[in-house]
This record gives C-alpha cells, structure tokens and sequence, in this order.
C-alpha cells in the first residue's frame, strides 16, 4: 500500500442471511486509508444503511428481550415502548457494537498492525436513524519493513577470552564497592571522595546551591544534562575548606528546554575530605555476598565477563545487522511517539545492562549519558525495535516464564537481591513488562544472528576498563530550578 495514495475497497457480502448471530455477520465496510505522516494512517469508513438496520435490529431484540416494565411479562414489552424507555441506552449500545465490530474487521481485512489507540471523538459519533453510519479517525501504525535473507548477511564478530587479570581487576572492583571512607586531613587525590557544595552562576548572578554533595574524584563528573570533562584535574590537591571553579554546558536534548545549550559556572566549596579503603576479601564479606568461598566467587565473576563478552558480541553484532536493515529503510517516527518511549528505552538499556552484570556506577553514568542523548537514542531504539518486533513475529518468536525466571535469577546474583524479592520490584515498577520485551528482541536478533557469517576480530576494549565516571543522580536544571537548596545523593556509594 502506497504512503501517498488513498486506497478505496468495497466489499460484499450476503445481505439477505439474517440467519446469523451479530458476532458472525460480516459487514460490507467500505474503508478508505491514505497516509497522514509517518507512521500514521488516516482511515474513513462507511457502513452501509443495511447493515446499521441488522445491527439496530438485533440490539432493540435484546433489549427487549431482557427489559423489564411494569404491566408486561419480560420479554413481552413492545418493541416500540422499549425504543421509548431505553432510547439513549439503545443509542450507546448501538454505536459501541458498531465501532466494535467495524474496527475489529477493517484491521483484519486491512491488515493494520496499530501502535496505540486509535485517535477519534468517540463522543461526537452518532449513528444516524436512517442512512449510513460513518466515520472516521486516525491512527499510528507500524512501519512496513523489508526483512533481508540473513544467511546472506556477513557481520563482524569480536572475539576474546576472559583471562585471570580480568577476573582479577573485577574482583579489586568490588571490594572497591563494598569498601569504606574515612577522614582524610591532607591534599585530594583521584579517587578520594569530596564532601562539596556546588553554586551554580549564570551571567554573573547565583542560581542554586546544593550541598553535602558526595563526589569521587574522577576524570568526568556527569548529571543526567550536563558533564565535567577534566573533573580529576579540576579537584586534584584541593583541601577542606578551598573551591574550585569550571564551565559547564547543558545538554542540547535536556528536558529543560531554555537551558539547552547555555553555559554555566560551578563553583565547587569542599567542606570534607575522605579517602577510601577496599574491602578484605574475607569470610564475612563472602557471606555478605552470598558466596561458598573465593575460588566460588571468582568462578561467578568469570560467568559474569563472559555474559558481557557475549553482550558486546550481541550489541555490535547488532547494531551491524539493524543498521543493514534500516539504511534502506526511508520510514520516519512521528515525534509524538518518540517522546513518549524515552523512559521506556532507558528502562530497557538499563536492564541489559544489569543482565550483563555491569555495577550500578557503570549502569548510572550510562543512564546520565543516554539521558543527555534522550530523544536521538530513543529514535534510533525504536526504529530498531519495530525490526527486531517483525524478525521475531515472522519467526514466530514466543517468550515463557522459564526464560523470565532464567533472567531474573541471574540479575539477582548481580544485584545481591534475592530472585523473588528482585521480581516483586520489577513487578511493582512496571518494569517486568520491559524485561519480557527485551528477551523477545534478543532471541529475535539471536536468530538472525545465527543465520549470518562472520569474519572473527580481535575485541580492542578492555573487559574491565578503569572507573572514570562519577554520576550524579540529579540534573543540573533540577537543582537550578526544580527545588529549593536540599541534599542531593550522590551517584557513587557512601
């Protein structure tokens, strides 16, 4: 069907059976649909005069049937006085059976594959006494996508084997995590922590000021629209009680729009010091985490690199094979919609990632950044997901609750939750349906992935790169505009 041209059907049927049950009686729709942006089908339809009075008919007969009128036995009042007594009923039952049975059968015949709820007036519709019942709405569709044949497909595909120093950085990693802070009296270093207040100035005047805001030293400080490059440089050698003062940009895709772009000074006054201590690998801290014993947990940690070895297979295996598919694609995302998928795709990168057993620092620098790049991430996730939504539906891809269960154990293992506290949260969150879509797409891109040649490479990144991100969980607008002076909570744990 053409994006541009308006399409007209009739279609007949046998009037003269009035043997059958509404359910089952076909009606002669005549249906036209011409496009009305991207994504989005302008549809006007028309129910013949016949097919109204069948309906009509049938609705009156069961009010009837069932009315209850002092003077008549039930289902003895005349047709006429049921008109009379239920006339606005009627009329609201009619329309609803009409619309019902009308729109179930265009999306079939038509094969419309609607994205959200179909944009019409219902209130204003209005089934006419005599004549045909029309009208008209519109709707956001899927696109149409032209799927290649993958075994024709050749990707590349990283390779890499999880060795004892990997294992070994992971380990430092966590016992890093499950450390603690003390008092430090001398110059910071990278790496310490700063107890800070921040002043935000723009043109010369004072915006906001937060305070005891815990940071590490880091090369990058990032909110959720803004980020510090050269943080670590910035704060080396500060002591309790000096500042440090840089330029910051907020983010061209913030969600405060007059702040997009603008230039602000942040005035960093530290008021404590701490330096961080690691944790012992011990037997109080393997019964903390829920381990047997140190060769057990290194064994859990190399499971863990691997996954993420296979992530990255997966991610840029990925992003190769949809970047295939939609580079001749010429469909577009109405605006609308991406705006209300931006949560949604965050949630969702954010659960891979959980999955692949990244640490919830890594995770929260990930979300700032994404938060920054909301509306183009989202664009692009969302015209990834209607491809990966049509390989898995002509796959006939399905998700069962061993697969869930599957998943969900292996997040609680990363997150030191048990598996059915971990699904009680998701499930209150709203966010198991997020999960459910996630292991579709990805058994989706497994089987096209799987069908595909590769030529191997050599995996450059490092499995387990230095920390060099410290994510705050605010953005700058909200501390500038959102809210009086409070504590903000910092990215990293205490």
């Amino acid at each position: 069907m053409s994006e541009t041209d308006a399409v007209v059907v009739d279609e007949t049927s046998d009037e003269t059976d009035v043997t059958e049950a509404p359910s089952e009686r076909k009606m002669t729709l005549h249906v036209e649909i011409e496009s009305a942006g991207p994504c989005r089908k302008r549809i006007q339809v028309v129910v013949p005069e016949a097919d109204v009075s069948y309906i009509r008919d049938q609705t009156l007969d069961e009010f009837a049937g069932k009315a209850s009128v002092p003077g008549f036995r039930p289902g003895r009042v005349p047709r006429k006085l049921v008109e009379a007594k239920f006339g606005r009923e009627l009329a609201d039952e009619l329309k609803q059976r009409m619309l019902v049975q009308s729109l179930e059968q265009l999306t079939v015949e038509h094969k419309l594959d609607p994205i959200d709820e179909p944009d019409m007036d219902v209130e204003a519709i209005e089934v006419p006494d005599e004549g045909d019942f029309e009208y008209a709405f519109e709707v956001e569709v899927r696109p149409d996508i032209d799927l290649p044949e993958f075994d024709s497909i050749t990707l590349k595909r990283e390779v890499r084997e999880v060795s004892d120093e990997d294992v070994q950085k992971y380990l430092d990693r966590m016992l890093l995590e499950y450390g603690e802070k003390t008092t430090h009296d001398g110059a910071a270093s990278p790496g310490d922590y700063l107890t800070v207040s921040i002043e935000f100035e723009q043109g010369g005047q004072t915006a906001r000021e937060v305070s005891e805001l815990s940071l590490r030293i880091q090369p990058t400080l990032r909110f959720s629209d803004a980020e510090l490059a050269g943080f670590d440089t910035l704060m080396d050698g500060v002591s309790a009680g000096e500042s440090r003062e840089a330029e910051m940009t907020i983010s061209k895709e913030a969600s405060h729009i007059p702040m997009r772009g603008e230039k602000l000074k942040a005035v960093f006054n530290v008021a404590e010091v701490h330096r961080f201590h690691p944790a012992e690998l011990g037997a109080s801290l393997l019964d903390r985490i829920g381990v047997e014993s140190e060769e057990k947990m290194r064994d859990e940690i190399r499971t863990i690199l691997e996954r993420q070895v296979t992530y990255r297979q997966r991610q840029s295996a990925r992003q190769q094979l949809l970047e295939l598919i939609t580079a001749s694609s010429e469909w577009e995302l109405p605006e609308e919609l991406v705006m209300k998928q931006v949560d949604n795709a965050l949630h969702r990168e954010i659960l891979e990632m959980q999955q692949a057993g990244y640490t919830p620092p890594e995770i929260r620098a990930r979300e700032n950044e994404l938060r920054q790049q909301s509306v183009s991430t989202t664009r692009t996730a969302m015209k990834e997901h209607f491809v990966l939504d049509r390989i898995a539906t002509t796959e006939g891809i399905e998700v069962g609750e061993a697969d869930i269960e599957m998943e969900i154990m292996m997040m609680a293992f990363q997150s030191g939750e048990t598996p059915r506290r971990l699904r009680a949260r998701l499930v209150k969150s709203g966010v198991i349906e997020n999960l459910e879509a996630q292991i579709r797409e990805r058994k989706a891109v497994d089987v096209a992935l799987e069908k595909a040649a590769y030529d191997e490479v050599p995996m450059e990144e490092e499995l387990v790169g230095d920390l060099d991100v410290e994510a705050v969980d605010d953005a700058v607008c909200n501390i500038m505009f959102a809210r009086s002076s409070t504590p903000a909570v910092a990215g990293s744990a205490d």
